[in-house]
């Protein structure tokens, strides 16, 4: 099993889509925040965090949701339409190892991802560090569980690539404007602001809040995000079709 990750690590990065768009690029967005003065300014809503604070959780869900939307949908989707998945229900190996070992390689990519952020966050802007690491963990392990049973459902409903890319792409930016990437959730109308709060994104920014101002998720955000991540895995493992 241990091999076959590597190979599909190996894939994932050969593929491009999760090491420049998940990874490169959200790390070239926290440099450019971190250098705009305005992103110094503290919210006191916000338990006394910076602009540029706040933002950190929110280009580490970029990171997963680039992962879990597009990158895991696109390589899986593409794997059964080459016919990939059906050769492998007659080796060894099978169709379900390598299901997992994709998994397991985009996990990889997020972690090392969550570390380098928090590192050029913390060493070179002087962002300060979750108060409550293991409330981050949390949040961090919550969303990416609820973003990666979203991927895998796009990939049981999609028959080929094409389709898988489109609808990852079509969910990830209202998912992104949900979390506050470019609108800051606190300044949304009062009914889009209870929309975000439901979304996948927008939970997982009031997770990390949580965590920063030394707390643990609450339970609100908790249970969004479980629900996303079982009702998503039901319906995917409902519908997947390896052929």
């Amino acid at each position: 099993m241990s091999s076959l990750v590597i190979v599909e690590t190996r894939l994932s990065i050969r593929e491009k889509v999760g090491p420049i768009w998940g990874v490169a690029f959200p790390l070239i967005l926290l440099i450019i925040l971190g250098n705009v003065p305005f992103m110094r300014e503290t919210v006191e809503s916000a338990g006394g965090l910076t602009v540029f604070e706040i933002y950190v959780p929110i280009i580490i869900m970029f990171n997963v949701a680039m992962l879990a939307l597009i990158a895991l949908p696109n390589t899986l989707a593409g794997y059964r339409e080459n016919g990939v998945l059906r050769r492998l229900q007659t080796t060894p190996a099978g169709p379900a190892r390598v299901l997992a070992a994709q998994l397991v390689a985009n996990l990889a990519i997020a972690v090392v991802a969550v570390v380098l952020f928090l590192a050029v966050a913390w060493t070179v802007f002087g962002a300060r560090l979750p108060d409550n690491v293991a409330g981050f963990t949390a949040a961090w392990l919550l969303v990416t569980a609820a973003l990666l049973s979203i991927g895998l459902l796009i990939t049981a409903l999609a028959p080929g690539r094409g389709l898988a890319t489109s609808i990852g792409t079509v969910l990830y930016f209202p998912m992104m404007f949900l979390a506050g990437l470019w609108v800051p959730i606190s300044e949304m109308p009062p009914v889009l602001r209870e929309i975000s709060h439901a979304s996948p994104l927008g939970a997982g920014a009031r997770a990390f809040q949580d965590a920063y101002e030394g707390g643990f998720p609450g339970w609100q955000p908790v249970l969004i995000l479980l629900a996303y991540a079982v009702v998503c895995s039901a319906a995917s493992i409902r519908w997947f079709r390896w052929e």
